[in-house]
């Protein structure tokens, strides 16, 4: 398992405590909500052996596509693909006739294929198109809501899903950039950025924070993610099998707040008993391999009863 852990770390957050808390024996069935590279699925699927399944849903069409091109074929036939989102996640398991869930996985940040080859506009660190549309469904992109949305909804947006104190002076310059040039990359976006906030009161440093808060809550908007994430959480508890795992990694603290207060709630309820008492966060070994582990957090949780 080490090796194979070493070898897919960058793309596969927390993987070991993945497997830890989903507890895949042979045979059994598994779904990744969010499946992205697959790294957390092949180790599920390792884990199965000889004929456990994995469901595998991705919001990304072209993401999925590339995914199905490297899968080996000894693989496939225990690989089921399917393109949807989450919020939809009782009928896409009803569409490919998916039963006896031993555990679902949620892992909510973006794929490195997605963030680095995507060409949406998701990462501040490239110039695209200000798109940032996962789904085809979504009729509203990023560029469209940063040159049409009203001043006081971008600075409640930047506040709320991006925590970031600097929205009234952020949205204030692109609303004086929109008003005589639409912004329409993400460079144009993370330039009116920097006017906003001079570098000393920013250092490089804490500005690609800023620019990474700001770049998340568009994403967050654009998507839907957080009211897909409660959709998705209610259901995976009325699909998964009695004493299934529901793992969820979250990279927002309103993610992860919402994770928290579902688990809490349905323990309560007596539905679910809560396997991390705290968030499980990555070690120092693994943030040196994949500085994109810093933020995540994972939650787990098992159910206790049936629906």
């Amino acid at each position: 398992m080490a090796s194979w852990v070493f070898k897919n770390m960058h793309t596969s957050v927390l993987l070991e405590k993945v497997i830890k808390y989903l507890d895949p024996k042979p045979g059994e069935n598994f779904i990744d909500c969010t499946i992205g590279e697959a790294g957390h699925s092949l180790a599920i699927l390792e884990n199965t052996k000889p004929d456990g399944k994995v469901l595998g849903i991705d919001v990304d069409a072209e993401s999925l596509n590339k995914l199905k091109e490297k899968i080996q074929e000894q693989q496939a036939n225990r690989f089921i693909f399917a393109r949807g989102n989450f919020k939809d996640l009782k009928k896409i398991v009803q569409e490919n006739n998916f039963s006896n869930i031993n555990g679902i996985l949620f892992d909510l940040g973006l794929s490195s294929w997605q963030i680095e080859e995507s060409g949406k506009g998701f990462t501040h660190k490239k110039d695209e198109p200000l798109s940032m549309i996962l789904n085809g469904g979504q009729v509203v992109s990023a560029q469209e809501l940063i040159n049409t949305w009203p001043e006081e909804s971008l600075i409640e947006i930047f506040q709320k899903y991006g925590e970031e104190k600097y929205s009234r002076r952020i949205v204030r310059e692109i609303v004086n950039q929109r008003r005589a040039i639409p912004i329409k990359t993400t460079f144009q976006l993370k330039e009116a950025i920097q006017r906003a906030i001079p570098f000393g009161i920013a250092p490089r440093g804490k500005l690609n924070r800023v620019l990474s808060r700001i770049f998340q809550a568009l994403r967050i908007v654009v998507n839907d993610e957080l009211e897909n994430l409660k959709s998705g959480l209610e259901q995976a508890l009325e699909i998964v099998s009695v004493n299934g795992r529901i793992v969820v990694i979250s990279f927002h603290s309103l993610e992860d707040r919402i994770v928290k207060n579902f688990f809490r709630d349905k323990e309560r309820e007596g539905r679910l008993q809560i396997l991390t008492k705290k968030p499980l966060i990555a070690d120092e070994f693994e943030t040196g391999i994949n500085p994109r582990s810093r933020s995540a957090k994972l939650r787990a949780a098992m159910k206790i009863e049936g629906l």
